[in-house]
């Protein structure tokens, strides 16, 4: 009982938290902008896109680090979704795919329940993981792109703000892994008990977090 209890006021903790995050705030007057000003501006935008303000897309990260928390392999999955979101956060900025966001935010929700649900019956990284993951990355890289058409892109300098976002993005994620991987990996991952003691609690909380949001995100779409 005292462990579910525990695991209670974390996810309503945690869920508080994703409830308070502030949107991004533009206020900058690009004219008067170099082109490096302009990609430091996107560049911590795309970093504060992940941490604070990102909680869906850092535990989807940590969903991804905890069930086999090797950087090796961790840089694998990370990278075919940094592949992969790259991909469809420039093809919808160029306007060459427009997947609406109705349907795109609750199925990111869905995507970090999935893995969170596969950490939990599973103590093997699949390989076909990787290929999950990328697909993913896919509709990961769509809600990037929501967020870039929010905030605008200055015309005269369109390509350096979408890479330096982008970038900034990566660097987050980045941090989100290594911290994962000095404040848990390195110290607990080769143990007997990891799967049982920290994975499959984490996972359950993640899990319970994002079908919350898939479920209110599914409410606000149909309404």
């Amino acid at each position: 009982m005292t462990s579910f209890k525990k695991l209670l006021t974390l996810t309503t903790a945690l869920l508080s938290c994703s409830l308070m995050a502030n949107a991004h705030a533009l206020n900058f007057d690009f004219s008067k902008m170099s082109r490096t000003d302009i990609g430091f501006a996107y560049l911590k935008l795309g970093y504060e896109h992940i941490i604070p303000l990102g909680v869906d897309h850092i535990l989807f990260v940590v969903s991804i680090f905890l069930l086999s928390p090797q950087l090796k392999k961790v840089i694998w999955q990370a990278t075919a979704f940094t592949v992969a979101h790259s991909i469809t956060l420039g093809m919808a900025m160029y306007g060459l795919i427009k997947p609406p966001s109705a349907i795109i935010e609750p199925v990111i929700a869905l995507s970090i329940v999935l893995v969170a649900v596969e950490n939990i019956i599973t103590q093997k990284l699949n390989p076909f993981r990787v290929a999950i993951i990328f697909l993913f990355g896919l509709v990961h890289g769509v809600g990037f792109a929501s967020v870039l058409v929010g905030l605008g892109l200055p015309e005269k300098e369109f390509v350096t703000a979408l890479i330096t976002f982008n970038l900034g993005v990566e660097i987050g994620q980045i941090t989100v892994i290594l911290l994962g991987f000095f404040l848990v990996g390195i110290w607990f991952g080769k143990k007997e008990w990891y799967h049982k003691r920290i994975v499959i609690p984490a996972s359950v909380v993640i899990a319970l977090i994002a079908l919350y949001w898939t479920i209110e995100r599914t409410a606000a779409s149909l309404s």
